[in-house]
């Protein structure tokens, strides 16, 4: 066999070798996911309310209402974009004072109460706990638990901390379960979650004696409370036990 020969049967042998040898699997790597970009707009959803939507962000509704040129009684449509972007609320208050400052002011006999009138009205800084039980699990900004967790009966009744007018009721806030939102002035809102049934709709006026939820069948009842957008110790709000 010609030399020719001799290195065609080798260079065979090499290719068939090759193929035969397993295959080297990539390596992986584990990289850390890119931050989370900051959402500019939310796209309402039916149920949905300016104060679910300010909660869900951890916003002021106040300012949510400025910077999407929203007045009371805050009415939204599916579908409808709202701005998130609160950076723009001190400029949008400015505009709102210039478009408002040559406009006639309407006598008050003409303007309906709002929600936030009626909250005034029948809120007195009473506070009590909304249901009975241990306190299991308690507010702490170091691992983002914005409120406590309240052991005990399941189906218990759930009563509104302080006097105010709801402003939400549903479970569309995803984590919360049936939840309801309760609007006591300008400054403080509180969540009632985890419910087993709502016993109030939106709009409802509600005071110590109403018995705004039932517990859940687990029998834990979760509760927070705002002060301008922002989750405060709820404990130092409600009386000592």
């Amino acid at each position: 066999m010609s030399g020719l020969g001799h290195r065609l049967i080798l260079c065979c042998l090499l290719f068939l070798t090759a193929c035969a040898a397993p295959k080297q699997t990539a390596k992986i790597e584990s990289r850390p996911q890119p931050p989370t970009q900051q959402l500019l707009h939310h796209w309402v959803d039916s149920g949905e309310t300016l104060y679910s939507i300010a909660w869900r962000y951890g916003l002021d509704y106040r300012q949510l209402a400025r910077i999407n040129g929203l007045s009371e009684p805050y009415r939204l449509q599916r579908n409808q974009r709202l701005s998130l972007d609160v950076a723009d609320a001190k400029s949008q208050i400015a505009i709102d004072g210039q478009q408002n400052s040559g406009q006639p002011k309407l006598k008050r006999k003409d303007i309906k109460p709002t929600v936030t009138d009626v909250a005034k009205t029948v809120f007195d800084n009473r506070w009590q706990w909304p249901a009975t039980g241990r306190v299991v699990k308690g507010f702490s900004k170091a691992t983002n638990h914005q409120g406590i967790a309240l052991s005990g009966a399941a189906r218990r009744p759930v009563k509104p901390a302080a006097a105010g007018v709801v402003v939400y009721a549903g479970e569309g806030l995803r984590g919360y379960g049936k939840l309801i939102i309760v609007k006591h002035n300008d400054l403080l809102l509180s969540a009632y979650g985890h419910n087993a049934k709502l016993n109030v709709q939106e709009g409802a006026v509600v005071d110590s004696g109403t018995q705004i939820a039932l517990a859940a069948d687990a029998g834990q009842v979760y509760f927070e409370i705002r002060r301008d957008g922002q989750p405060v110790d709820p404990l130092t709000y409600l009386p000592d036990l």
